[in-house]
Formats: C-alpha cells, structure tokens, sequence
C-alpha cells in the first residue's frame, strides 16, 4: 500500500564526519531546509549555499530539498548535502548521471582526518626532543 508520505526520493551524503540525510521533492522553484532552518540561514556564507545547491544548478532541475545534517563543519556538510541531492536526483532522472559525474558531484571525498597514535603528540608528530 503506498503512502503519501513516500512521494520524496531520499540520497545520503558524506564527507569527512558530516553526513547529510537529503529528500528531495519536485518543486516549481529550488528551496532547501537544512535541520529544520532554510539553507540561508543555516550557512553563515554565501559560498556555503551554493556549494549546497552546485548539483541542482548543474542540471537546471529544482526541487524542494530537506536535509537532515549531522557532524563535521560547516563546509563539509555543505559538501554532503551537494553530493546527497546529486544520488537522489539521478534516482529520478538517471540520464543526469553523466553530467554530474563530469562535474565531480557523484564523487565521495575519502579525505579524513588521521588518527592520533600511541607515543605520538598527534597523528605524526613525536614529542620534542632533548639531548640531555
């Protein structure tokens, strides 16, 4: 039996320790919502916002996009949102795969931070050294 409630495509997000839960509605015009406030105020820059909204503009489609973001920074969630919208959308539309791709929209970043290690002030760094 389906539901109303089943009309969104949902898409997952993640880079470094942010991940982004993204459902996506078509919509007349693209809006976002982001932990329950609008992306604009949600991100404090401008750069931030079009990072989020990169995948929508790439293809010219507008959705009403709901995003559930957790961990990271701010820029990194960012990114998580642009790449949950850009695998909800080509569960819509699977021919703007291609154009995604080539854009780099479909790509997970692995880039994450490195463990600290025993012995170690951090990551590599040794502790400081003395001769005597």
């Amino acid at each position: 039996m389906a539901t109303k409630a089943q009309t969104y495509t949902e898409g997952i997000g993640r880079r470094k320790t942010a991940s982004a839960r993204v459902r996506i509605v078509p919509a007349k015009s693209a809006s976002m919502m982001v932990n329950g406030k609008t992306a604009e105020e949600y991100f404090p820059l401008q750069v931030m916002i079009k990072t989020a909204y990169a995948s929508m503009q790439a293809v010219g489609a507008s959705y009403a996009v709901s995003a559930k973001v957790q961990g990271g920074g701010l820029k990194a969630q960012a990114e998580s949102i642009r790449l949950g919208v850009a695998r909800a959308m080509i569960e819509i539309v699977p021919e703007q795969r291609k154009d995604l791709k080539v854009r780099g929209y479909l790509k997970r970043d692995p880039r994450s931070r490195e463990r600290k290690k025993f012995g170690l002030k951090g990551a590599r760094r040794a502790p400081q050294w003395s001769k005597r």
